[in-house]
C-alpha cells in the first residue's frame, strides 16, 4: 500500500509538469508573435573605416546639404538608397551591410539624398494612405504616396500655392478631380501636405 505522504509528492510533482509544460507552451506562443522590424538607421562618414564627420539617419532626407563625400556607412537596420542628387535623383546605389569603404578609395561618393526602402510614417503601415472616403469626397490627413509623406513644394520653396497645386496633383492621382482643401505641416525642417481633401464636386 502506498504511503499517504508519497501519494502526495507524486501529486506534486505531477502538477508541476503540467504547469511547466503550460510555461513551455506560453513561451513558445510568445516566439510566434509578430515583432516590429527595427526602425530604420545608417551612419554615413566622410572617411574610409567609419572614421571623420558623421552623419545620423533615421528617415527619409531629400536633401542632406553634405560638404564632403562619403567614404563609409553602417546599416543599423533597414535597406539604403544612396543617391548623388537631391530628391533621390541621379545615379543611386543601394547600401543594406556596413561599407568600410564606398566608391573609389579615398574619393567615395557623392550622396545628396537618401532613404530607407519601404519607410512609412511612424504610426502607418508600409504601402498605405490612410483616408476617410466618402460618396464623393476623401479626407487624406497625411498624404503618402509609396510609404513616404508627400512633399508640399517638391521643387522650391513651400508657399500656398505651391501646396494647392501638388495636392491637386496627388488627388488626380488618386483618381479625384482636384483638392478642394490642403494644408502644411512642418515635420524636422520639412513641410508636407496634410488634411488634403479631394473631390468631384469642386466645392
Amino acid at each position: 500500500m502506498i504511503g499517504k505522504g508519497f501519494a502526495l509528492a507524486i501529486g506534486a510533482l505531477a502538477l508541476a509538469g503540467i504547469a511547466g509544460m503550460g510555461m513551455t507552451g506560453a513561451a513558445a506562443q510568445e516566439d510566434k508573435m509578430w515583432r516590429p522590424d527595427p526602425a530604420p538607421e545608417a551612419i554615413i562618414y566622410r572617411d574610409a573605416g567609419y572614421q571623420g564627420p558623421a552623419v545620423n539617419v533615421s528617415e527619409p532626407q531629400p536633401n542632406l546639404g553634405l560638404a564632403w563625400r562619403v567614404n563609409s556607412i553602417r546599416v543599423r537596420a533597414g535597406r539604403w538608397e544612396l543617391c548623388e542628387r537631391i530628391n533621390y535623383r541621379g545615379n543611386c546605389q543601394i547600401i543594406e551591410s556596413d561599407r568600410p569603404i564606398l566608391g573609389r578609395p579615398l574619393r567615395g561618393l557623392m550622396v545628396q539624398s537618401m532613404r530607407p526602402l519601404g519607410w512609412s510614417p511612424p504610426g502607418g503601415e508600409p504601402g498605405r494612405n490612410p483616408s476617410l472616403r466618402g460618396m464623393a469626397a476623401e479626407f487624406y490627413p497625411a498624404p503618402a504616396r509609396g510609404g513616404y509623406r508627400v512633399l508640399a513644394c517638391p521643387n522650391g520653396n513651400p508657399s500656398s500655392n505651391c501646396a494647392a497645386r501638388t495636392a491637386n496633383d496627388f488627388c488626380v492621382a488618386m483618381g479625384w478631380r482636384r483638392s478642394v482643401r490642403q494644408m502644411m505641416e512642418t515635420v524636422r525642417r520639412e513641410v508636407y501636405l496634410a488634411d488634403v481633401l479631394c473631390s468631384n464636386t469642386g466645392y
